[in-house]
């Protein structure tokens, strides 16, 4: 919502402020322009993804128009998935625990955290490296360095839409030089036109440079900044999953460790130590499933 009124309150402004100032609408209203600044923009951006960042674009264009960012509910859900497991794997024979980390559709335990569920990418990493705790034998320091290469791995890939996004905002004033170049040279085949004619090809032309410009600044660069912030936001559950178990490795009690995942959280969405322990320990959904 946020974003929409923000564009919203943009082309008021600058739409309004130039209707204050004397000028015409329907002069800015050039479809030939906008077909040769977003056209080449669209071949551009084809040309420079492959087609799964292209889809990948597109759905988190909508993310960000949704504000698809993890709320506080959805953090304390993975909180307490992550102590429902560490409790199994403390006290349930390795066979007991391999069950609900080899089919997570069927088990309990993540069937009480439909929205992790649903989760693919998340959903095996957790799954994963619970898998190699199980197992046994290994070693905190390398888990941790082997997290961290995946997670830079999911990070690129999530963030190319945002850079697919920046090089198009960054390339539209260059595109825009071109709509107006273009348009001139139709003014100059018009030179034995009246001065009114001329003029109307001449702002006709200058309304490419205005669009490029515009749509960089105004429309596709905030765009692409709200692209990579919900994305990050969505980075940090693969952080927090990474240090809650990484304590639980290196020795610490599953609520203890919840504290290392809990504190990595944004203070904004961060819930309390109070709502943690209630929701794991107090009757939360992973006691219920436990």
């Amino acid at each position: 919502m946020g974003i929409l009124l923000g564009l919203v309150v943009t082309i008021a402004c600058v739409l309004g402020g130039y209707v204050a100032n004397g000028g015409h609408v329907a002069i800015l209203w050039q479809p030939f322009e906008l077909l040769i600044i977003l056209g080449a923009a669209l071949g551009t951006f084809l040309v420079g993804n492959s087609m799964k960042v292209v889809k990948d674009t597109g759905k988190s264009i909508v993310e960000a128009l949704k504000n698809g960012v993890p709320k506080q509910a959805e953090y304390l859900a993975l909180l307490s998935l992550l102590h429902s497991l560490m409790r199994e794997m403390r006290s349930k024979p390795r066979s007991e625990v391999e069950e609900h980390v080899d089919n997570p559709a069927q088990s309990p335990i993540f069937s009480a955290y439909p929205t992790i569920l649903k989760d693919q990418a998340i959903l095996n990493f957790i799954c994963d490296y619970c898998r190699l705790i199980i197992i046994g034998n290994v070693r905190g320091h390398e888990v941790e360095a082997l997290m961290d290469e995946e997670i830079q791995t999911v990070s690129r890939d999530s963030l190319k839409p945002s850079g697919a996004l920046q090089d198009v905002a960054d390339g539209l004033p260059a595109l825009g030089i071109v709509a107006a170049v273009l348009g001139v040279v139709h003014a100059m085949g018009a030179l034995d036109q009246s001065p009114q004619v001329l003029g109307e090809l001449i702002g006709a032309a200058l309304v490419g440079t205005f669009a490029g410009i515009f749509f960089s600044y105004g429309i596709f660069a905030p765009i692409s900044h709200k692209v990579r912030v919900v994305r990050e936001k969505k980075l940090r559950r693969y952080v927090i999953v990474k240090q809650t178990l990484i304590a639980y490795i290196n020795g610490a009690m599953p609520q203890v460790a919840l504290e290392y995942g809990r504190k990595t959280i944004s203070a904004y969405e961060r819930p309390t130590i109070d709502q943690v322990e209630s929701e794991t320990i107090g009757g939360g959904a992973a006691a219920q499933a436990a």
